[in-house]
C-alpha cells in the first residue's frame, strides 16, 4: 500500500527541512512524498534541491494559499491513503508510517494521535474512537495524523480554497456526517504539530468561527435548530440532575 504524504511550505526552510527528515528517515518503503512550495525566497528551494532524490514531486511557484497548494499536492499523489503534514511538523517516530499501515488501514480515515507543541508546551491529542455530529460541530479531529483514504477526494471533493482556515475542518464534516464515510482511530502517534499556525493563533479566532457558521448554515441549516435545542434540554437536565443531587446531600425537600 502506498501512502503519499504532501507537505505544503511557504518561506519556512528550517521548518522544512526537519519536515523533510523525519519523511526521508521512515522506515515504511512505500512513501510518496510531495511537496508543494508557494514561490518562496528563503532558501526553501535550496532545502528541496537538496533532497531531490528522495522526493517524488516537488515544485515552487506561487499560489492562492493553503488549500490550493494542498489540492496541488492531491493531483499529483498516487498513494492508496493521503497524509498531510505542513512544514515544521514532523512524524512522531522513523516508524510512525510503519506502525499505522500494520493496524490495517480498511476505513475512509483512519486517525492516530498526535502530539502538540505550543511554544515547548505539550499535549497530547487522542481521536475518539467513534465520531458523531456532535463533535464535529464543536471540535474535528487531527488533520496532521489522519489518512484520507485517496478516493474520498472524488466523493467529497477537494479542500474549499474559499476558506482561509477550517477547509479541513470542512472535508472531515462532510465527508462523515453527509457521505458516511467510514472511520476508524489507531492508538499509534503519528505526528508531532507545531501550533504556531493561522489556526492556533486566537487573533483568527473570530475569522475561524464565521467561517464555520457559513459551513454549518450552508450544509446542516435544517438540522440545527433541533440539535441546538437538544442541548439546551440536555444543558437544563444536567442543572436539574446537580439541583437534586445538592438537596438531597443538605437533605432538603
Amino acid at each position: 500500500m502506498k501512502i503519499s504524504i504532501i507537505t505544503i511550505n511557504y518561506n519556512n526552510a528550517a521548518g522544512l527541512e526537519k519536515t523533510v527528515n523525519s519523511v526521508i528517515d521512515q522506515t515504511y518503503e512505500f512513501i510518496e512524498y510531495i511537496i508543494i512550495d508557494g514561490g518562496s525566497d528563503d532558501g526553501s528551494t535550496d532545502v528541496l534541491a537538496k533532497y531531490q532524490n528522495k522526493i517524488a514531486y516537488s515544485i515552487s511557484e506561487r499560489d492562492n494559499g493553503i488549500y490550493h497548494a494542498m489540492n496541488k499536492g492531491i493531483h499529483k499523489s498516487s498513494g492508496d491513503y493521503l497524509l498531510f503534514l505542513n512544514s515544521g511538523d514532523i512524524l512522531f517516530k522513523s516508524n510512525s508510517i510503519e506502525d499505522a499501515v500494520k493496524q490495517g488501514f480498511d476505513c475512509d480515515l483512519v486517525s492516530g494521535n498526535m502530539l502538540c507543541d505550543n511554544d515547548g508546551i505539550k499535549r497530547d491529542w487522542i481521536p475518539d474512537d467513534k465520531l458523531d455530529f456532535a463533535l464535529f460541530y464543536h471540535n474535528t479531529i487531527p488533520h496532521p495524523s489522519t489518512f484520507i483514504k485517496r478516493t474520498l477526494f472524488d466523493l467529497v471533493g477537494l479542500y474549499d480554497e474559499a476558506l482561509s482556515i477550517v477547509s479541513d475542518w470542512k472535508f472531515f464534516f462532510l465527508a462523515y456526517c453527509k457521505f458516511n464515510c467510514s472511520y476508524k482511530h489507531i492508538d499509534v502517534f503519528i505526528a508531532e504539530f507545531m501550533e504556531d499556525g493561522i489556526s492556533s493563533n486566537p487573533l483568527y479566532r473570530p475569522k475561524m468561527k464565521k467561517e464555520q457558521e457559513d459551513v454549518i448554515s450552508e450544509n446542516f441549516a435544517a438540522f440545527v435548530p433541533y440539535y441546538e435545542e437538544l442541548l439546551d434540554a440536555r444543558k437544563k437536565l444536567r442543572k436539574l440532575r446537580y439541583t437534586i443531587k445538592i438537596k438531597k446531600f443538605f437533605g432538603i425537600r
